[in-house]
């Protein structure tokens, strides 16, 4: 079984891609946990986010609070809708998500059956569930899962699927510059990129940032490349440099600038031979067709394999995409695949698609604000709890309370 998890900041736009598969019938709601359903079982995004809220609100720093992971098992395997419960309910347990609200979807929409879970990475306290290492935990949970459900194991291609199969930077272990040298070595040789920026681009994947450098010292032109750690924020989710950078002339001729340039060469061949440009245009061009929102676009493109990276300014600009072909094993930036797939073009459709969804969201809270006691109006008539060990009523009190207090503060800023 492989499992692929993926953060993001969207609620809306996570469970509006499950809803569309419903809607498609290419998807079945399986089960849930902590999250209020409708009496006859079918599924409500209304309160579906109403259930996600006030984990939302208790911490707003997280920049990808949402947790989603697609859990594959091997199209061999034949399992029942129990069993499938079982198995998304042991692996959430085993991240530590056993006490959040999730919901679980079967998908149908392609040969092989598997598992999308949606979650949230803050705690009802407001603290940020740890998220260090989580794809190796994720991985050695999954070998066991598939011990004690007798699961065909998962191999070790499957298991390297969307991911680098290099052991991330950690600055604690020490050694930081020996650890930059062999992520480094490790990205080059196993990797096709034709740029200093997609080389950069995996490579912050690991931990590690590279810059080209040029000037003139002792008037003595130079031109090469520096290397820089990166230390990760498991609250907002972002890379910062740390430590002092190191020269490529550090770590000999194995990734220096002219390394790299034949690099450059040979990978543009390959990808050239193997068709990769245009096999990666075919599966973008169908993913921009199908999404209605970024976050969809990313995940119909991580079932295969392929990982768009945008790179976005303060105000939410894309300025520039990346996309890792980690089947092929390649990175090309959206340039090189046409205009049709560049920074611009995917900025003005996900622009136009981001405020159609902001003005759906607004609605929605506007609706929920207007009607009288809604949430004690869940109770009992329309909706039940679908977790034994949640206390509705009081659930239900806290609501109130939070919605008391949120009415409060808003009369105290006008004043």
């Amino acid at each position: 079984m492989v499992a692929k998890i993926s953060s993001n900041n969207s609620l809306f736009g996570t469970l509006l891609y499950n809803k569309n598969k419903l809607d498609k019938e290419e998807a079945k709601l399986l089960s849930s946990r902590n999250v209020y359903e409708r009496v006859d079982g079918s599924f409500s995004m209304q309160t579906t986010i109403k259930s996600f809220e006030p984990y939302l609100i208790a911490n707003k720093r997280t920049e990808k609070p949402i947790f989603h992971v697609s859990l594959n098992p091997n199209p061999k395997d034949i399992l029942t809708d129990e069993q499938y419960k079982a198995i998304a309910d042991r692996y959430m347990e085993d991240m530590g998500y056993s006490n959040q609200p999730y919901i679980v979807f079967k998908h149908t929409d392609i040969s092989r059956t598997h598992l999308h879970i949606v979650s949230i990475r803050v705690d009802e306290s407001g603290k940020k569930l740890d998220s260090n290492f989580e794809n190796m935990r994720s991985m050695k949970i999954c070998r066991q899962i598939e011990k004690d459900f007798n699961l065909h194991p998962a191999t070790k291609q499957e298991q390297q699927a969307y991911s680098i199969p290099i052991k991330p930077l950690n600055n604690k272990e020490g050694n930081v510059k020996q650890q930059v040298g062999n992520i480094a070595k490790a990205v080059l040789n196993n990797y096709k990129f034709q740029s200093v920026e997609e080389f950069r681009t995996l490579l912050e994947k690991m931990n590690v940032s590279v810059e080209e450098v040029k000037g003139l010292k002792n008037e003595k032109s130079y031109h090469g490349l520096v290397y820089t750690a990166l230390t990760h924020d498991s609250v907002t989710m972002k890379k910062e440099k740390v430590g002092t950078p190191f020269k490529s002339s550090l770590f000999g001729k194995s990734i220096n600038l002219q390394t790299l340039e034949k690099h450059f060469e040979k990978s543009k061949q390959q990808i050239q031979d193997n068709k990769t440009r245009e096999y990666l245009k075919s599966i973008l061009f169908k993913a921009m067709q199908q999404s209605e929102s970024m976050d969809e676009f990313k995940l119909l493109l991580k079932e295969k394999n392929i990982e768009p990276v945008f790179r976005q300014n303060v105000e939410g600009r894309i300025y520039g995409v990346s996309f890792i072909d980690y089947q092929n094993k390649a990175i090309l930036n959206g340039s090189r695949l046409g205009k049709e797939f560049s920074a611009n073009a995917f900025h003005e459709k996900f622009a136009d698609e981001n405020r159609v969804l902001t003005i759906l969201t607004e609605q929605t809270e506007k609706k929920i604000e207007s009607e009288s006691d809604f949430i004690t109006s869940l109770f009992p008539s329309l909706f039940e709890q679908h977790s034994t060990d949640y206390n509705v009523e009081n659930f239900a009190r806290e609501k109130q309370r939070e919605e008391e207090v949120r009415k409060r503060k808003n009369r105290q800023r006008r004043l």
